[in-house]
């Protein structure tokens, strides 16, 4: 792929991503890795989430690679994220804290993707700031070129009078997003003309089904989209979603986020003010913050934030000014490179082992 040797290990995929079957996609998925030809590679990079999976991976590497520079991208602190979503009971919690935290204090470097993380990840689990590095995520998603919003509107069955709302990405616990079907249940006992729509899939999709079966609501459910679709609908909103379950305020950075600078389009983020999520919006000036679990505010914040067009404006400007510096593709491509040069050149290995 664009010149890169890419394996695909089949593995099971859960049709309902919940904790038991998605921690049985991450033990067999770790262990079709470990079960294969290696070769002599000079760093080995995990991700984690999957974190079993990366788990998996390092006791491989440990058994047959010690020597080979060992890196843990961090996307989301598992451990943090069963405490703050309420999963799983403290016997759970404990485990994948303790696995959580071998895995990170065995790698060579621990690549963190917020300033907040490589924090928790110092003060949590001991690990020295020299060995974490802070490499922020960038868009998949080509330039996006103008659109015919209307068209997309119109395909969509959205009024031009509509205040559209759109959340992208995973229906998880996390997301906490039977408050935003609630926000549409509350606008259709207001009159008010504000749509709000799931773009996407996950474990709580048919939960959240039901919800908007049960009563009259604005909020719809799209499937997830391809990249075209979704630039263009992204881009056909007036204003864009990232809610959160209330108590989620360290355990990771919607990725969602990226995307959405991207587009132009002011934030409404339904979220905790002290978390990581609300400092990202408040430093790109790309949005309003309300707060988490309340569909009033959810409600009352798009309503307020769409009556402004010329702040929506500076906002989706801002954005797409954070996404073009900050996020910016070629940085973060450069940095792991750096990074990568340095733990395998000689000087690097000394340093490592």
């Amino acid at each position: 792929m664009d010149g890169v040797v890419v394996d695909r290990l089949l593995h099971f995929v859960p049709r309902r991503p919940t904790l038991v079957p998605r921690a049985l996609a991450e033990v067999t998925f770790g262990l079709r890795q470990a079960f294969v030809r290696w070769g002599q590679p000079s760093a080995i990079v995990a991700a984690s989430p999957a974190l079993l999976s990366s788990a998996i991976v390092r006791l491989r590497a440990l058994a047959t690679h010690r020597e080979t520079p060992f890196v843990v991208w961090v996307q989301d602190l598992y451990g943090l994220g069963v405490v703050e979503t309420g999963q799983g009971g403290g016997i759970a919690a404990r485990a994948l804290r303790a696995l959580e935290a071998w895995l990170l204090r065995s790698a060579s470097t621990v690549v963190v993707i917020h300033d907040r993380f490589a924090d928790r990840v110092h003060h949590d689990f001991a690990i020295p700031r020299e060995r974490i590095v802070v490499v922020r995520n960038w868009t998949h998603l080509p330039p996006m070129p103008p659109v015919d919003v209307a068209a997309v509107r119109r395909a969509h069955g959205w009024s031009d009078d509509d205040v559209v709302v759109v959340h992208t990405g995973n229906m998880g616990v996390k997301q906490g997003l039977q408050h935003v079907v609630d926000a549409g249940r509350l606008a259709h006992e207001r009159g008010e003309r504000v749509r709000f729509v799931l773009v996407g899939n996950g474990a709580q999709r048919d939960e959240l089904q039901q919800r908007i079966d049960e009563h009259p609501t604005t909020t719809q459910i799209l499937p997830p989209l391809d990249d075209k679709a979704f630039a263009e609908t992204l881009q056909s909103a007036d204003i864009l979603l990232v809610n959160e379950l209330p108590g989620v305020a360290e355990m990771a950075v919607p990725s969602k986020l990226t995307s959405y600078f991207a587009s132009g389009r002011p934030v409404l983020a339904a979220t905790d003010a002290t978390g990581i999520t609300a400092q990202e919006v408040t430093a790109a000036g790309a949005g309003v913050v309300v707060a988490a679990g309340s569909a009033e505010a959810i409600l009352d914040g798009a309503i307020l934030l769409a009556a402004d067009r010329d702040e929506c404006r500076r906002f989706g400007a801002s954005g797409k000014r954070y996404k073009e510096t900050v996020l910016e593709e070629t940085n973060a491509i450069d940095r792991f490179c750096s990074l990568l040069d340095n733990l395998t050149s000689p000087v690097g290995a000394e340093r490592v082992h």
